[in-house]
């Protein structure tokens, strides 16, 4: 029986990205309360395709707005091409084109915050990068289904140029 628990470390892709436009569900999040951000998924999913203007069934995590006291606003949403007609219960967000470090995670959705723990605290001061000042993200495929452990979850991390 394999004891590790830990998450195995990998090795990012580098990737300059493109500009994104974000709309879904969000609210304000600390370290000690990212456990309520499951819920605003399930409140969200049932809405992935009825959004104007939505361009695919890919799904963003976006941790943005920090306000430098350890909080900071996550929206899980979908990418969309226009604000035009959009309801007021979503909050959407700008991203800047920006280079990222692109981490796969592999596993279980509740090991997340070990790979978060990984990026922030191993993979990022070993690596002679920076964190940019700017929304870092979870990209989520098509066909990420949680519940069977399938398709691809990706962590987006800006760094400084």
């Amino acid at each position: 029986m394999d004891e590790q628990t830990g998450v195995k470390p990998v090795e990012p892709r580098f990737e300059n990205g493109h500009f994104l436009l974000i709309a879904g569900f969000g609210g304000r999040f600390t370290a000690s309360t990212t456990g309520g951000i499951p819920a605003l998924w399930e409140q969200f999913i049932p809405e992935i395709g009825k959004i104007p203007g939505q361009k695919s069934e890919v799904t963003y995590g976006i941790c943005c707005n920090p306000d430098g006291k350890g909080g900071f606003e996550y929206i899980a949403g979908v990418e969309i091409s226009k604000l035009d007609d959009l309801p007021d219960k979503y909050r959407w967000v700008e991203v800047q084109p920006q280079h990222y470090a692109i981490f796969e995670h592999k596993g279980a959705l509740d090991t997340l915050p070990q790979t978060f723990q990984y990026i922030w605290k191993t993979w990022l001061p070993q690596s002679g990068y920076q964190a940019a000042d700017a929304p870092e993200f979870e990209r989520y495929s098509e066909d990420f289904n949680p519940k069977l452990n399938t398709g691809v979850l990706e962590i987006w991390l800006p760094l400084k140029a």
